[in-house]
């Protein structure tokens, strides 16, 4: 299937970024130990956190969804309404296109082998593990203010090592300059293979911002190629 999607013109080229450290702030009521927790634990905790004021207006957490050792990983920014209503980041609208995304690659968020498909191996390397950068709604969908980026880091970064993608799509301006350290807008940042803790790592277009813009979604598909191109090589590797 990445055969097919090779005809983008767009450039590879690996960039590492400078990893500034992250914003120090208070603990507050985030539970200590999350660089330790299984994902039973780190589920759990997630659902008790108070750490920062958006636990007042949440409906419930919205922790990720998918193969726990997906191959992919997409991180976006923050839950909107339904998500805050589902407990599922990536509904709607938005999520609609980003599984029509997905599916044009021949992966999926189902967390159980497809029909006749051929076991766990088969299962990782064609889905996805989803999570958002924030775990719960910012009211009236505004943007995350930083301390609340930083009251969640751990448990997106938690998620990450106990997936051990062998890639990210990160989607959308909080997601990426949270993981790269970068104030660079996405369209800067796009079009080129950037690595997180080793791992290569894919700048695009949160699919609420392509439904805004549809023009931009000749640009997403590029950055999906460079994506499967990327994904390709490391299972040649």
């Amino acid at each position: 299937m990445a055969g097919a999607l090779l005809g983008s013109d767009v450039p590879v080229q690996t960039i590492e970024p400078p990893m500034a450290p992250a914003p120090v702030v208070p603990r507050g009521d985030r539970p200590a130990g999350v660089e330790a927790m299984d994902w039973q634990t780190l589920r759990q905790a997630v659902a008790d956190c108070t750490a920062c004021k958006l636990c007042s207006g949440r409906r419930q957490t919205v922790f990720g969804v998918g193969h726990l050792r997906a191959h992919w990983m997409v991180v976006g920014e923050a839950p909107g309404e339904q998500e805050d209503i589902q407990g599922e980041p990536f509904v709607g609208k938005s999520g609609q296109l980003l599984d029509n995304m997905l599916r044009a690659l021949g992966l999926s968020r189902r967390e159980t082998p497809p029909p006749g498909g051929e076991g766990s191996a088969y299962d990782a390397a064609r889905q996805v593990y989803i999570a958002n950068t924030l775990k719960c709604r910012p009211p009236g969908n505004r943007n995350p203010e930083p301390d609340e980026l930083a009251q969640c880091e751990p448990f997106l970064i938690r998620q990450i090592a106990l997936v051990q993608p062998r890639i990210i799509l990160a989607m959308g301006r909080f997601a990426v300059q949270s993981l790269l350290r970068s104030n660079e807008p996405v369209g800067r940042l796009r079009g080129r293979v950037h690595r997180y803790q080793g791992v290569p790592l894919i700048v695009t277009y949160h699919p609420a911002y392509l439904l805004r813009n549809p023009e931009d979604k000749a640009r997403a598909w590029d950055d999906l190629c460079l994506a499967a191109e990327t994904a390709a090589g490391l299972a040649g590797d």
